[in-house]
């Protein structure tokens, strides 16, 4: 308005119907007075972000960076601990808080949520305490929800590699496949698992049965002591939908972490809280990384067993192979049994 020629403005856009001239230096008063008179060290829209989550905490700010420098999980809750990563000071807004201390302002000219940063921000190592709190929060849950993963990959593997009953119907599948394929080329001494799938679609001269009904028949005949090789295999479907490299990664992401408390509790070696959380969890993390070890190389084992490349060949591809054969095989068993009930 200061700077701005108004009497020229007011020329070419007037009403018809003018009323008296604007009073300049009453707006100009008016605009200084709503100037704010308040510090701020947080940008408004993260002001009213951070208000919401303090709202939700429903404590003090210096109860809240009490809690935070000892640690204190049960004060704060993990949920209100990860909305608060989120309020990390960023540089500039050090730079702000610097200067107001450094100019002695009162803090009656701070918000609620200003005070607030210029508390957390006083926390020494601020970034690591938080990161090292949120580890302490979920890591009971995530070794809880890594654990049993890692045991279906380890059974299922396990089951499957070390199953004679399985052999052998691989075997006879491979003496079929060898009979029909004869006078194109000579015997194969394996094949590849996706074919267990052909047995399906592979229908008698009559269209009645498939081959994997045949085979059926031939095993109960022939081979009964075959018939219940399912029962050997476990945990198929379970490590059929776990996704191992995210399963090794959430395992190596606990360790860092592991590892970033204890470096805290070496800085502050009186802390009872982090003393007595290794204390408890440090065996978990050594059996985690046993069991993601031991999973990692009993399914590696076994995909190559099978002939196939463990590099390309994820759980969910390699399992899932095995559990459709079995669901497949009793559904046929099923079958078989029905026509003869019909036949007699």
């Amino acid at each position: 308005l200061q700077e701005l020629d108004m009497s020229d403005f007011e020329e070419q856009f007037k009403t018809k119907s003018q009323g008296p001239s604007l009073d300049l230096s009453a707006l100009k008063s008016k605009a200084a007075q709503k100037a704010p008179s308040k510090a701020t060290l947080i940008e408004a829209n993260r002001a009213k972000n951070l208000a919401i989550t303090l709202r939700k905490g429903n404590l003090g700010a210096e109860r809240i960076c009490q809690a935070i420098e000892a640690y204190d999980l049960q004060a704060l809750g993990l949920d209100f601990l990860e909305l608060l990563m989120r309020f990390l000071p960023t540089e500039y807004e050090r730079s702000l808080i610097t200067r107001f201390e450094r100019e002695q302002r009162p803090m009656e000219e701070l918000s609620e949520e200003d005070r607030f940063m210029l508390c957390f921000s006083r926390i020494p190592r601020l970034p690591e305490r938080m990161t090292t709190l949120t580890f302490l929060g979920n890591f009971p849950d995530t070794a809880q929800l890594l654990m049993p993963q890692l045991n279906a990959i380890i059974a299922a593997s396990m089951s499957i590699k070390s199953s004679d009953k399985l052999r052998q119907i691989l075997e006879i599948v491979l003496a079929f496949g060898n009979y029909m394929n004869s006078s194109k080329r000579g015997a194969a001494y394996g094949f590849r698992l996706q074919s267990l799938d052909a047995l399906l679609e592979m229908k008698s001269t009559d269209r009645k049965q498939t081959l994997l009904h045949y085979l059926v028949k031939v095993i109960a005949e022939k081979y009964p002591q075959l018939t219940g090789f399912h029962s050997d295999l476990h945990f198929l479907d379970k490590a059929g939908s776990v996704s191992l490299d995210s399963v090794l990664a959430d395992v190596r992401s606990l360790q860092r972490g592991l590892e970033l408390t204890q470096r805290e509790f070496v800085r502050q070696d009186d802390c009872m809280v982090l003393k007595e959380f290794l204390r408890a969890n440090s065996p978990t993390m050594d059996k985690l990384l046993a069991d993601s070890k031991t999973a990692q190389e009993a399914f590696e084992s076994v995909v190559e067993y099978f002939g196939e490349n463990p590099k390309t060949t994820s759980p969910g591809l390699f399992f899932s192979l095995f559990s459709r054969f079995i669901k497949a095989y009793k559904k046929a068993e099923q079958e078989v049994e029905q026509w003869k009930k019909e036949a007699a």
